[in-house]
Order: C-alpha cells, then sequence, then structure tokens
C-alpha cells in the first residue's frame, strides 16, 4: 500500500469557504468525482480533497497496488473540468495520511472517512510503528563505500551486488529473499537496512519509498488480526520487525514471545510477495534467531551482520568515526587496540572511541577544561531533561510519588559528584516499594521513572520490564532460580517492575515462591550500579511480602504510597483526558460527570484512574451513537467536539464499602 501527497496547480481562482455556494458546489464537485473515481477504478486506490487554496487544490491518495499514480490522478481531475497547470507528486507516510483524513472530514471535504479506512483495512491497524521515507537517490559506489566503512562488507557487500545484478526482462510479482539482520548495536541495525533498501529501490525490487518500523519484544501480544492489518498497510513497501527478546536461554519450556514470534512468521510468508521483511534481532541472541529460523523455514531468508574486526582494520575503523567528528586519530586511539589478533565488533570498537573522543576533547582540544569539573556541575545544577519529566509533572495528584522520583535523581547526582571528585562513598540500593489500589498509576509512573533515568544519563537503557508471579517461577525444581538471573539480566540497565509481588509468597515456607525471593534478593545486590527493582501492590499485602524476607526489606530505600484519587483530582484528570482528544465539556456535562466520580469513589474496589478512562471512552461511545443519528447538516466542528450531559454514562458500580487503606 502507498500513500502519495499531491499538489494540483489550476488555471483559475478557487473559491474559499467565505464563498459558501461557490466553495460549496466546488467541493461536492471534488467529493462526487472522488467516489465515482474509486467505484470506477474497483476501490484500489482513493483521492481525497485536503485543502483550497488561491489556484492549488491539495490531495492525497491511497493506493492498494502499485501504479502510475500522475496517469490515474489526470484521469481523475480531468473529470472534474478543471484544466490542470502543474501537478506535483511525493509519496508520504501511512500516519500522515490518516490525519489528513480525520481533518479533511472535519472540513467537510471528506464524508467517508471510516468507510475509506475500512476498505483499506486501516481502521483497526497496529499503530505502535515508526515510519520513515527513502531518500532513492544513492549510488551503487556510495552504498559499496559505506557499507566497507561501517563494517558491513562481509555479508552487506554481496547481497548489493547480487541486487544490482541485471533483473530480467521480464518481472514478476514477489521477492525473491527476505533478509535476518543480526546486530546489537540498534544504529548498525538501521545503517545496515537503510544500504540495503536504497539499493532494493533504484533496481525497482521494491516500488515503495515507506519503511514501517515496528518494535517487538517478547511481552508484546497484539491481536492476532493486527499482524495481517499491519502488513496489509505495507504492501508493496518495507517492513522491518525489531525484535528484543527479554531471555534467550537453551530452556525447552515455552518461553515468553514464541507465541508473537510464531504469528509474525506466519505473517510474513503469507504476505511475502507483497511486503519485504527485514528481521532485526541482536547478535546475541542466538536461540532467538534459531526460533525465527525454525519458523521461517520455507521463507528464503538472506541473513546479514556485521563485521568484526582485528589489527589494521579495527583501527580503519577508528580513522572512519574519527572523519566524522572531524578529529585526526593519534596513537593513544590506536593503542586501544591492545591485543592485534583480537576481533571486535563495531559497538565494541564505538564505545573505545568514544572514550577517547571524550578525553582527547578535554585535556587536548579544550585543555582550559582539564581541571574543571564540568560534567558533576551540569548534571547536579541541571533540571531533569526529557519528555517523560514533563508527562510525569503533568499527571494529576501523586505528591508522593514524584518527591521520590525527584529525591532517586537528586540522590544518582550527588553519586556522580562523588565520583568526579575521588570520593569513595558507599552506595545504599535504590529499589523501591509502590503500594496502592488498582488504577493509581503505579504501572504509569514506573515506566516514567524509567524513562526519566534514561533521559538524565543515570540508567543506560531506561526500558521497563514488568513481570509476575507467571513471568518468574518455574514449572520445576531448579528452573525458578534461572528465569529470574535471566530477568535480571535483560533488565540491566533498567527498571525491573515486579507486579503484584506478594503473589510469590507460597502457601508453605521453602517451594518456588521462596526460591524466587531468595534469588530476587541476590541479585538486588549483584546488580545495585545500574538496575534499580520495583516492586508494587496492594499496601498490607506488600507488607507481609516483605517480612518474608529480612534481607529484602534492608535493600528497599524507599516506599510510595500511590494514595487513592479525590473527586477534584479524578475530574482533572477526566479534564485533561477530554483536551488531549480536542474535546471538551458543557457546563452540564461537567457538573453530571463531578457527580458520578464523587459517587463511583465511594464504592468497594474503585478502579481510580482506570475508572476514569473507561467512563471518558464510554462518553465518547455515547457522543458518537448521538451524532449518527442527527442531520450531517447540523453536525458542526463544535458538536463534533462538545461532550454533553447525555453523553456521561452511569457505569456500573458495586456496593459501597469502606475503602482500603494505604500505607504501612
Amino acid at each position: 500500500m502507498q500513500f502519495y501527497y499531491i499538489i494540483a496547480t489550476v488555471d483559475q481562482k478557487l473559491p474559499q469557504d467565505h464563498e459558501q455556494t461557490d466553495y460549496k458546489l466546488l467541493v461536492e464537485n471534488l467529493y462526487e468525482k472522488s467516489e465515482t473515481d474509486y467505484q470506477a477504478n474497483g476501490k484500489n486506490y482513493y483521492f481525497f480533497t485536503t485543502n483550497l487554496e488561491d489556484d492549488k487544490i491539495r490531495f492525497y491518495a491511497i493506493f492498494k497496488t502499485n501504479a502510475d499514480v500522475t496517469s490515474a490522478f489526470m484521469k481523475f481531475i480531468s473529470a472534474t473540468e478543471l484544466k490542470m497547470k502543474d501537478i506535483s507528486v511525493e509519496e508520504t507516510a501511512l500516519k500522515k495520511a490518516k490525519i489528513t483524513l480525520a481533518l479533511a472530514g472535519a472540513r467537510k471535504l471528506v464524508n467517508n472517512r471510516d468507510d475509506i479506512l475500512k476498505d483499506f483495512d486501516l481502521d483497526d491497524l497496529y499503530s505502535d510503528y515508526n515510519e520513515e521515507l527513502l531518500n532513492g537517490n544513492l549510488t551503487k559506489d556510495s552504498l559499496i563505500n559505506k557499507s566497507k566503512a561501517m563494517l558491513f562488507e562481509e555479508t552487506v557487500l554481496p547481497e548489493i551486488e547480487r541486487i544490482y545484478t541485471e533483473s530480467p526482462v521480464k518481472r514478476v510479482k514477489g521477492h525473491p529473499v527476505h533478509y535476518l539482520v543480526c546486530c546489537d548495536d540498534r544504529s548498525d541495525q538501521k545503517e545496515i537496512c537503510r544500504i540495503l533498501l536504497e539499493a532494493l529501490y533504484a533496481n525497482s525490487r521494491i516500488q515503495s519509498k515507506r519503511i514501517c518500523c515496528v518494535d517487538f519484544d517478547s511481552n508484546d501480544n497484539p491481536p492476532d488480526r493486527s499482524y495481517e492489518m499491519l502488513y496489509q498497510s505495507c504492501e508493496n513497501g518495507t517492513l522491518i520487525v525489531h525484535y528484543a527478546p527479554l531471555e534467550d536461554n537453551e530452556s525447552n519450556r515455552a518461553r515468553p514471545g514464541e507465541g508473537l514470534i510464531t504469528a509474525l512468521c506466519d505473517t510474513a510468508k503469507k504476505f511475502r510477495n507483497k511486503v519485504l521483511t527485514i528481521f532485526c534481532i541482536p547478535e546475541e541472541a542466538s536461540k532467538t534467531k534459531d526460533k525465527f529460523l525454525e519458523k521461517l523455514i520455507n521463507l528464503p531468508l538472506i541473513e546479514l551482520y556485521e563485521n568484526k574486526a582485528s589489527g589494521t582494520r579495527a583501527k580503519e575503523y577508528f580513522k572512519t568515526l574519527a572523519d566524522e567528528y572531524g578529529i585526526a586519530p593519534d596513537r593513544q586511539l590506536y593503542d586501544k587496540i591492545e591485543d592485534e589478533t583480537k576481533l571486535y565488533r563495531a559497538v565494541q570498537l564505538k564505545s573505545l572511541f568514544e572514550e577517547w573522543y571524550n578525553h582527547k576533547l578535554l585535556h587536548s582540544v579544550y585543555p582550559q577544561y582539564e581541571k574543571a569539573k564540568i560534567s558533576s556541575t551540569e548534571i547536579v545544577k541541571a533540571k531533569p531533561k526529557g519528555s517523560a519529566i514533563d508527562e510525569l509533572n503533568e499527571m494529576i495528584g501523586l505528591k508522593d510519588a514524584k518527591a521520590v522520583i525527584y529525591k532517586a535523581l537528586n540522590y544518582y547526582k550527588v553519586q556522580k559528584l562523588y565520583q568526579d571528585k575521588g570520593i569513595t562513598a558507599g552506595k545504599p540500593a535504590m529499589h523501591m516499594v509502590f503500594t496502592g489500589n488498582p488504577g493509581t498509576a503505579k504501572t504509569t509512573v514506573a515506566r516514567l521513572f524509567a524513562e526519566i533515568m534514561r533521559d538524565n544519563g543515570l540508567l543506560t537503557k531506561g526500558d521497563l520490564y514488568e513481570v509476575g508471579r507467571a513471568d518468574l517461577v518455574g514449572k520445576y525444581v531448579g528452573w525458578t532460580a534461572q528465569i529470574v538471573k535471566d530477568k535480571f539480566k535483560a533488565a540491566k540497565g533498567s527498571v525491573l517492575f515486579i507486579d503484584e509481588a506478594y503473589s510469590l509468597i507460597d502457601d508453605k515456607e521453602g517451594l518456588y515462591g521462596d526460591e524466587a525471593i531468595n534469588t530476587i534478593v541476590q541479585e538486588m545486590e549483584n546488580n545495585r550500579e545500574n538496575m534499580i527493582v520495583i516492586f508494587a501492590g496492594y499496601s498490607d499485602k506488600m507488607e507481609d511480602f516483605l517480612r518474608r524476607n529480612p534481607g529484602l526489606r534492608s535493600r528497599i530505600a524507599f516506599h510510595v504510597p500511590f494514595h487513592d484519587y479525590d473527586t477534584d483530582e479524578l475530574v482533572n484528570i477526566a479534564e485533561l483526558i477530554v483536551r488531549k482528544n480536542n474535546l471538551r465539556f458543557t457546563q452540564e456535562s461537567h457538573n453530571k460527570l463531578v457527580s458520578v466520580l464523587d459517587m463511583a469513589r465511594k464504592t468497594a474496589d474503585f478502579g481510580n484512574g482506570r475508572y476514569v478512562r473507561n467512563l471518558i471512552e464510554q462518553a465518547r461511545m455515547e457522543q458518537a451513537n448521538r451524532i449518527v443519528q442527527m442531520d450531517c447538516e447540523d453536525v458542526t466542528e463544535e458538536t463534533l467536539q462538545t461532550l454533553t450531559e447525555s453523553d456521561i454514562p452511569v457505569l456500573d458500580t458495586p456496593r459501597i464499602c469502606e475503602r482500603r487503606r494505604i500505607g504501612f
């Protein structure tokens, strides 16, 4: 599937929306011709108007199959009786097309947005992906030189030569091979894919410049239909699947992510002729690689990876990196290759180079900073960086949680100051306990905390690894300890979030749950330098959990209570959700909202923020049901953006009872 942005210049001044009669006639004519053309071409492509300005009409186009876009558009525009002067066509991304389609609907330039999305199977697309567009202008020589410079020549260069070999006169549909990229460095994965796709596009092996990049790990489990819809949206183009396993061991037991790998591979085989798939996995994940190869056995696959370099070749790579920074390499850099026979991966050489480069800047290029403690001063005084801290601050309530986050940040900053000044200080553990009822944002805060620590250089990865009892306890004796160790290994440099941690307590002493807890205590101590563990659950149950192992409590630095939200906070959460969705309440709907939330929070097992989110979703559904029953002429932009009193539902709530207290 391909998406295009088209600007058509006509030989007349176009009416604007204030010229109501002429403007309406033109819009209706364009829409009518779009519909007629859509039906006539068998619903294979659709043009829709997005804007009229002076002598230019802006369109977007959705194509199911590869076609001559310019010819198809000229045929469509000729039916409108508009005389063309000029036309520009450029491929664009799906997300931009969907956003523009929504805006066109709001401007009444399109009346059937939902039908179009459904016809093209874009209505319920798995949307956790990024899109890129190829430049499409790199030469064979430039691709070869880039591959050599980046240590890709062993596998990438032969494939470039195969791609540039003269193709058969008769072109048939389908891809002769797909690809498996095994590389630990994400930037190198991206570079290999880029080089490969530029060569394929130059030789018409792929028709679309659009690249869809999806990230999965073994915790992901999208609905089955999502995989097919994702592939359908990528027809004629490329899908790059980045898969990061949380564990990669030799156990024969069923591992998390196995179903996901199976679903991905089955869908890739189904769409083998319509979508080029590139699977990217870490080089060190050998068992995961074997699993992909097993599932892709009937799909021709080329494996690509970075070279391992030694001696002179490694030093040449240093020279390539130095040239990018505009600095000359010296003996100190080359001396980092201590053993001329040792093989280095690109990611290792990059790390050695960065170490040398930072030292070079401070001690040679800018010697005035040699004795200055710039890094520590900047870190200590700087305000926290990144979008995650802004998102945390924007959240309603959570006073205690926010205070702890800032306290942890300040602590890490001071540890950096100790280190820079050469002061030895024992580093206490930074592990935490989050206690609170459901819907009080424990998981959300944990995720943001991990991102904040990463954004501020205090954790190396800053991902959130969420696990429960089922992820930590094995079926047989001896399994549990290894499973826990694997989870800690995967979460190194990040935050390990153990939800409902009290479920690890078995009915009897000494069973698998206790084995898990004992191993967790050991691993918390072993990984205290670059990892944070957060235990979460109800307060009273978490107290029992901590009593189970005295060593556990001593390793936890912060106990963070997540209190139930009061009515005002719940209302503020609702207003924030509504505002982010470009909606608003009337005074009447706002008053009803307050009443509903005030009653709901007095009920047993109240869902706090989760209840509010569900309430707003229900309100949007009620709004939709109300609007579709209205006459089209009565539906204004204000109508679409307003939630009325009748839209606010009174959700079923359990009996009123005394709420669970939070805290120890």
